[in-house]
């Protein structure tokens, strides 16, 4: 058992380092690796005893849609063991056509992902029982499309004749050939932008003309992207300035209440001026009609012996005056007789 623990590899628990390299002899598995049926392995398989899963492709410009693939595979069975074959530059270019990326590139992609176990390099274009037992694999996964390639209609038709074959679904939308299209439909864009950052005519593969283009292009987006900047702040500065003239009126609004509410509240009707005003008229009225009293300490005036007092004045005579009484018959007698000439004289 401690043998078969250390021959066998096991799926790695950890994601810390990329997937490892098929041996070129054989396969390093030594367990008993008799044959299983698909229900077998669904229903699960001993910790030492993997289901070992084969999917090849090319894996050129390496995607999300090569990923769910893989993912797919590597979660076909609770205990699955996912060996990827990745086909050479040779191979790929004699029956497919010529890659973007290299072989070393795409097998070192591939190590990368984290549902892969292992690496097989320059796999073969068609799968052999030879090589099917030479690497212990139990079942091939793939899209169920056919493919037809190397004079074949379904280079897997003899797997799915043995009853090997997991069939995976593909992702719509995402593929290879998908982004190679993308790439030349917008080639003038991505041509003016590796210009830009510093790639050579040459590297290119862009005439002279065409360089100079390109560049000219890209002087005019510049400019524009310049006037697009300048535009962009002029309504930021038009903004800011709106946004602190509102803010000054509403500030003006403010103390424009507030001082007419002040002048309202001190030249109002009842304000405070008024009271102040009726106040100070109340006080100046009662000085002006009550006259001041002469100090009580002031000395009294004496008369001056060589002058004798002035008689008083007689006091004025009123139409309504009534006389005093008369001491003695002869005085009242006397006041008639004046009384009745005075009356004359008015008449």
């Amino acid at each position: 058992m401690e043998e078969l623990e250390h021959t066998c590899p096991h799926p790695r628990t950890t994601l810390t380092e990329p997937a490892i390299f098929a041996r070129e002899t054989s396969c390093e598995c030594r367990a008993p690796h008799e044959k299983l049926t698909i229900t077998q392995a669904r229903r699960g398989t001993p910790v030492d005893r993997p289901v070992r899963v084969y999917a090849d492709g090319i894996f050129d410009l390496f995607h999300s849609g090569h990923a769910r693939a893989l993912m797919q595979a590597k979660n076909l069975f609770p205990n699955t063991y996912l060996i990827v074959g990745v086909c050479s530059d040779e191979l790929t270019h004699k029956y497919k056509g010529f890659t973007v990326m290299t072989e070393t590139e795409r097998y070192e992609a591939l190590r990368h992902c984290r549902y892969v176990d292992e690496i097989l390099r320059d796999a073969p274009w068609t799968l052999t029982p030879e090589f099917l037992e030479k690497h212990k694999i139990d079942f091939v996964a793939h899209d169920d499309i056919p493919y037809s390639s190397a004079g074949s209609e379904d280079v897997y038709k003899h797997i799915k004749e043995a009853g090997m074959f997991v069939p995976t679904q593909r992702t719509e939308g995402i593929s290879t050939s998908d982004l190679i299209t993308r790439i030349v439909r917008d080639y003038d864009v991505y041509a003016r932008r590796n210009l830009q950052r510093g790639y050579t005519a040459k590297e290119l593969n862009v005439s002279y003309i065409n360089e100079k283009k390109y560049r000219l292009q890209n002087q005019v987006d510049r400019m524009k992207e310049k006037v697009r900047t300048v535009e962009e702040k002029s309504k930021h500065f038009v903004y800011r300035v709106e946004e602190k003239s509102a803010d000054l009126i509403q500030k003006w609004e403010e103390k424009s209440r507030e001082f007419i509410g002040n002048f309202l509240e001190l030249f109002g009707p009842d304000g405070t001026w008024k009271q102040v005003f009726q106040e100070r008229s109340g006080r100046m009225l009662s000085y002006a009609l009550s006259p001041r009293e002469s100090p009580c300490n002031s000395p009294p005036r004496e008369l001056s012996p060589l002058r004798s007092p002035s008689p008083p004045s007689p006091p004025a005579r009123w139409h309504n005056a009534r006389p005093s009484p008369p001491t003695s018959p002869k005085g009242a007698s006397a006041s008639m007789s004046s009384m009745s000439e005075g009356d004359e004289d008015e008449k």
